[in-house]
């Protein structure tokens, strides 16, 4: 994928209460850039999202979400840089919560910290899963092996 684009002003529609708004991104258009510093989380409302990564040699494809989904949780929540990118699919409408108004929304909205959490830990299950299927094909060094499970293991 080319992540070259025409930045176009993503439009604000509706603002909420502080700290949050609703934004409309067209086709195509950059929700953010890796490297990034911005910490914003996005739920969509309507459309699709695309997270891409760029490597030495071409660009990967990590993740689509849909509607309900959330996705810049990894700047929101450790800080540093955007890990990838996020590109929408076709119009969509996000709701855009800023880092002060997500203590904000989990105190209104307990029950969102807790899907928030279920989701987050699916995926790692899915991302767990996707690197034992690489590992068992046996194209990964055992070297590289030992230094990816060190690091899942948080050693």
């Amino acid at each position: 994928m080319d992540l070259a684009y025409t930045k176009i002003m993503p439009q604000v529609i509706e603002s909420k209460v502080t700290h949050e708004k609703v934004v409309l991104y067209q086709n195509g258009e950059l929700v953010f850039e890796e490297g990034d510093s911005s910490r914003d989380l996005f739920i969509i409302q309507e459309g699709q999202v695309e997270i891409w990564k760029k490597t030495e040699t071409t660009d990967i494809k990590l993740a689509t979400f849909n509607r309900g989904d959330f996705f810049g949780d990894m700047a929101l929540l450790q800080g540093g840089t955007r890990f990838a990118s996020a590109k929408a699919t076709g119009i969509t409408k996000l709701l855009v919560i800023q880092p002060g108004g997500f203590l904000l929304k989990i105190r209104r909205d307990p029950t969102f910290a807790f899907e928030m959490l279920q989701t987050l830990s699916y995926r790692i299950k899915i991302s767990n899963e996707r690197l034992v299927d690489v590992i068992k094909k046996g194209n990964v060094p055992k070297e590289t092996v030992d230094q990816i499970l060190s690091l899942i293991g948080g050693q």
